[in-house]
């Protein structure tokens, strides 16, 4: 493929009525990775459908994924090259051609590549999961040019690093094992809004009569749905855990051959949980101690028990530490016997992903270029040029992320974005926050209009995406644009050479994963254990459970896990007395599905949930327009008064992009650029606020805008 061709459609099957059906996979940021079905008629994609030959989807999609078409078709979708003619920030644009907006930005990186490639930063996440529009050849561009690294925290790196101290890697229960165990624990997670279809192996789960609980600050819809709810206050989770394995030491609940066999580091964490007594535990955690106690002895007594914990509740100071302990309580109780025990929080290590292969850092042919954590990105970009940080950041290319709504500190991130010496590339499909700072604004394909590949963080199967019409408008790959970049300044090795499904081919091995299997059904299931640690084989230095990490210890940290209060610990600020968790409102997905008008009308617009008991201390009633704020900045939006938030924490579901805000900024206006325990991950949980009732000019002004709008 030349690196401006569009992707060729590529069809499943025909029908009599002259459709095709072709077969894909869901991109977002999700564990189920769905498989896809798209109808086409004529060129046009009419419908998204799950697949129900596979097993994980079934045929089901969520809400949001279900309605892609009107995304791709979105009138306000980005159709062709634009070129900034505004002030940064402004959103004004001129459309330009291709050939002058490449040969333009090609000219300016290389210019400060000459000066110094790590004055240039890549900007990426998790806006497609796939191997291929992903990091691939991004990936190949920017170790060739040498640019600064980007350490990808934004999400989830304290969790994983937690489990990969603890179990040896990303790893855990088969997720359709659930619907045989005895006892769920689904902990920091709303399955229903952001894991739909582990929802159904729950629900099986409960009619062979299994248990569920839900350990959540919040009183989601997942928690409406389980037998219990466990409210706990936002990062005490580590403090939870320990309370659990006191309660099960005291009464053996243990499984002591397991134990003695299979574990690192028993009698160590056997005295630290002995620190923690169901009373020291529920004073920590806000809850009552006799349900701590309920917890501690259905989680010994009722077995196979499962945990499903997702990345909620590592989002706070320690994040890591906290996962570390809950991924030690199923080697207590000897879960991981069993198929149907144990625990999941990501299955990503279980990929056998040649990422070498697809991103080629030998290309940086010995360099070795900082790294900048994409979690203090409105910090790093003000910083001057130093010794201890190097060049300061000349040129930002932003692809697969809206940094300017979902970064923390976000009026620290505006700032560095609005500096008029900074280059900005974005490959975006809408005019999103981010997109209103570039200084040349490209227009990226959809998921239905390119090849990719995908592996899961919640389930074992691989899945193909083939595009299933051609890119609209002007719209290209994010690959096409980087080899085109690549070609334009002058890097000429054969890595550029390679079209999509080429690097579809190399993202595994062939023994691994038979691409023709791939191409006939859209999906390959790993060959993967039942139960992986039955009999132990944890792939950790020892081979163990690791409850004591060396390794951890070596770098200077505790090797046990141990309970970290929050860095704004609820309770520890009279100015801000109210803690604040930031959760994903159902109908969005991070920044993505905001500008989608269906989803839009459903979540109305930006709230912020409030006790009833907090509201009447404050004079605020349901639906008043309320200024949240701390020493960061403000955040407009309307209350919620309900006992969804439990006394004393605040829940401002996110995440609106700030332009669709009550007042021009989104949630991340107020939380924080500190980083947690492990894994140098962000603490958006992890924030301390106070809430008001909005001054009358700034409520009058935006009912003034409600009227309008309606």
């Amino acid at each position: 493929m030349l690196p401006h061709e569009p992707s060729r459609p590529s069809s499943l099957s025909s029908a009599a009525n002259g459709s095709t059906r072709v077969l894909g996979a869901c991109p977002h940021d999700c564990p189920d990775t769905c498989s896809l079905v798209t109808t086409v008629q004529a060129g046009v994609a009419v419908r998204v459908q799950g697949n129900p030959d596979h097993a994980h989807t079934g045929g089901v999609l969520c809400n949001k994924v279900s309605r892609y078409t009107e995304r791709t078709y979105h009138p306000e979708r980005l159709l062709r090259p634009q070129k900034r003619v505004g002030p940064k920030g402004s959103g004004r644009f001129v459309e330009v051609g291709w050939d002058d907006a490449l040969a333009d930005i090609a000219a300016r990186l290389s210019a400060i590549a000459r000066r110094d490639p790590q004055a240039i930063l890549p900007y990426s996440y998790a806006g497609t999961m796939g191997l291929v529009q992903g990091e691939s050849m991004a990936g190949r561009f920017f170790h060739r040019l040498g640019a600064s690294l980007l350490d990808r925290t934004i999400c989830a790196s304290a969790g994983a690093e937690g489990l990969v101290q603890t179990l040896g890697g990303k790893l855990g229960m088969r997720i359709q094992h659930f619907a045989e165990s005895r006892l769920i624990l689904i902990w920091g997670s709303n399955s229903i809004g952001s894991n739909l279809h582990f929802w159904r192996h729950v629900q099986e789960a409960k009619r062979r009569g299994a248990r569920v609980v839900c350990i959540d600050p919040r009183r989601t819809e997942t928690a409406d749905k389980c037998h219990e709810h466990l409210a706990l206050l936002p990062g005490t989770d580590a403090a939870l855990a320990f309370a659990l394995m006191h309660e099960l030491i005291v009464h053996d609940w243990l499984d002591h051959a397991y134990l003695a066999d299979h574990t690192l580091g028993w009698p160590e964490l056997r005295a630290r949980a002995l620190e923690w007594p169901v009373e020291r535990a529920a004073a920590v955690c806000g809850l009552p101690a006799e349900q701590i106690r309920a917890l501690a002895r259905d989680y010994g007594t009722l077995g196979p028990a499962a945990i499903r914990l997702n990345y909620g509740m590592q989002r706070v100071r320690g994040g890591g530490n906290a996962t570390r302990a809950i991924a030690c309580l199923p080697a207590l109780v000897g879960a991981w016997r069993h198929p149907a025990g144990g625990l999941l929080m990501s299955s990503s290590s279980n990929f056998p992903v040649q990422r070498a292969a697809l991103q080629r850092p030998d290309l940086l042919a010995g360099r070795r270029p900082r790294t900048i954590n994409m979690s203090t990105i409105g910090d790093d970009l003000l910083r001057e040029a130093g010794p201890a940080f190097g060049p300061r950041i000349e040129a930002l290319v932003v692809y697969n992320s809206n940094p300017v709504a979902v970064a923390p500190d976000s009026a620290q991130v505006v700032r560095g974005f609005a500096r008029e010496d900074l280059f900005t590339v974005v490959l975006e499909h809408f005019r999103t926050d981010t997109a209103d700072y570039a200084d040349y604004l490209l227009p990226a394909t959809t998921q239905l209009e390119h090849w990719d590949i995908h592996p899961s963080y919640g389930h074992t199967d691989v899945l193909l995406n083939r595009p299933a019409i051609a890119p609209q408008g002007e719209a290209r790959p994010n690959t096409a644009v980087f080899r085109e970049l690549a070609q334009r300044m002058g890097l000429d090795d054969p890595a550029f050479r390679d079209d999509d499904e080429a690097l579809c081919r190399q993202a595994f091995a062939p023994a691994q994963v038979d691409f023709d299997t791939l191409l006939r059904q859209g999906f390959a299931s790993l060959r993967l254990p039942e139960a992986p640690f039955a009999h132990g084989g944890f792939p950790t230095p020892s081979g163990k459970c690791e409850f004591f990490s060396a390794r951890l210890a070596a770098q200077g940290h505790d090797g046990l896990p141990d309970h970290l209060p929050n860095h704004e610990a609820a309770g520890s600020s009279a100015a801000y007395p109210l803690a604040m968790i930031s959760p994903p409102a159902r109908n969005f997905l991070n920044s993505t599905f905001v500008n989608v008008t269906s989803l839009r009308d459903i979540e109305r617009e930006p709230v912020l949930e409030i006790h009833p008991q907090d509201a009447a201390a404050r004079g605020i009633a349901d639906g008043t327009v309320v200024r949240v704020f701390n020493a960061r900045g403000e955040y407009a939006c309307k209350a919620d008064v309900t006992d969804r938030a439990r006394p004393g924490v605040v829940h401002g579901l996110g995440i609106w992009w700030r332009k669709s805000g009550l007042a021009g900024t989104n949630v991340n206006q107020l939380t924080s650029q500190r980083l947690t325990d492990l894994g140098r991950a962000p603490t958006f949980y992890d924030c301390l606020v106070e809430v008001e009732t909005a001054p009358a000019p700034v409520a009058t002004h935006l009912a003034a805008a409600d009227a309008t709008a309606a």
